[in-house]
């Protein structure tokens, strides 16, 4: 696959100093232009001034100017504006508004995080060691964005435009509930699920194993936590621990760790779940609140949506 991340997102909040300081205590580094940034993906999230919480734009990495023109073709045929501008292409997602950049870029160079030691009936991995995770002290810091999900009014053409146009490739599906994409070995980068209004669902960031997920998320509720919406548990697909907060736009932020790895597109099978089974959500974790598919402000974004002009 010539796209190889997911670069960066921008989101609209009401109140750009709130969600700053939530997103620096979440563990992204402030750089000095409102940009944020993770300890390998470098700058990732931007916040900009918006009446209402909203995705304004995401930025997908690249590898030649050649797949930039085939881009542009593709989405040419798809009756989609595009030009690609120097080393990088901008286009907008017809049914949500969101601008999509795609960018001649390098790939990200990870730092490889040891693998985690756990002892089992009849193992002792660890040896005469504590656990890793149990003293660790330091702040959490998420190691990249993951993937970001989006609420579409037209869920069939907005998957259409990322993967008909863009190039994403599909690596499941919710049955009548949502698409999961990647643009990258990552088992998905941009998710597109069906809603009665278009918004922004969720961001979700990398950590390096449970611990962190769960470390991150009990240090974001101590003294807050009305923050708390759903986990800790564990994904079914995706695979991958999660833990999500809600940021004070009403945005919801995950923490995630151990998340499957498409390295060989031959060898995976994309499935497609019953999207009225709770298993196909998670394997374990405590039962996903009603808010999570309905967020409480869910009602006031569509006010807002059908008074707009």
């Amino acid at each position: 696959m010539s796209l190889h991340r997911l670069a960066s997102i921008t989101l609209g909040v009401p109140d750009v100093a709130a969600a700053g300081a939530y997103y620096e205590e979440f563990g992204l580094a402030k750089e000095r232009d409102g940009w944020f940034s993770t300890a390998d993906g470098g700058r990732q999230l931007r916040l900009v001034r918006s009446p209402a919480r909203r995705l304004v734009g995401l930025s997908i990495g690249t590898d030649t100017l050649d797949d930039l023109y085939a881009i542009v073709s593709r989405l040419t045929r798809l009756g989609i504006d595009a030009r690609a501008d120097g080393h990088r292409l901008v286009a907008i997602e017809p049914v949500t508004g969101v601008e999509v950049e795609v960018a001649v870029m390098p790939r990200a160079v990870v730092a490889a995080v040891p693998a985690t030691l756990f002892n089992g009936p009849a193992r002792d991995d660890r040896g005469a060691a504590r656990a890793p995770g149990v003293v660790r002290e330091g702040p959490v810091r998420p190691r990249k964005l993951g993937h970001v999900v989006i609420g579409s009014i037209d869920q069939e053409a907005s998957q259409r435009f990322f993967t008909d146009g863009i190039g994403l490739k599909v690596s499941d599906e919710i049955a009548g509930v949502a698409a999961f994409m990647r643009c990258s070995t990552d088992h998905h980068n941009v998710l597109v699920q069906g809603a009665p209004v278009n918004f922004v669902h969720h961001t979700s960031w990398e950590v390096d194993d449970v611990d962190e997920v769960g470390r991150g998320a009990m240090r974001m509720l101590e003294g807050a936590p009305e923050r708390h919406v759903w986990g800790l548990g564990r994904h079914t697909v995706g695979s991958n621990f999660f833990w999500y907060l809600r940021d004070p736009a009403g945005n919801f932020s995950e923490y995630y760790s151990d998340l499957d790895c498409i390295v060989d597109d031959a060898l995976w099978k994309p499935s497609v779940w019953d999207g009225g089974d709770a298993k196909s959500f998670q394997t374990w974790g405590p039962p996903m609140p009603p808010s999570f598919i309905e967020p409480e402000d869910l009602a006031a974004l569509m006010i807002g949506a059908h008074g707009s002009p």
